[in-house]
């Protein structure tokens, strides 16, 4: 069994991809943030260490 990179306290998207760390991939929950419709704020809350900054970075396009 291959071992799995876990990526602790990475949050750079790039960083992620380039070293193949595990992460999943939020794309449905971008797409579906996107077809709403007239939103000021959008807030995501979720536990420590949950992806809510490396969604955030893939939702802005920060990846390079």
């Amino acid at each position: 069994m291959v071992p799995v990179k876990i990526p602790v306290g990475r949050s750079g998207f790039a960083d992620i991809r380039k070293n193949g760390y595990y992460f999943i991939d939020k794309s449905p929950l971008i797409a579906e943030l996107l077809k709403t419709d007239a939103t000021q704020v959008t807030l995501i809350t979720r536990p420590r260490r949950s992806g809510k900054t490396l969604g955030m970075y893939m939702l802005l396009g920060k990846y390079q």
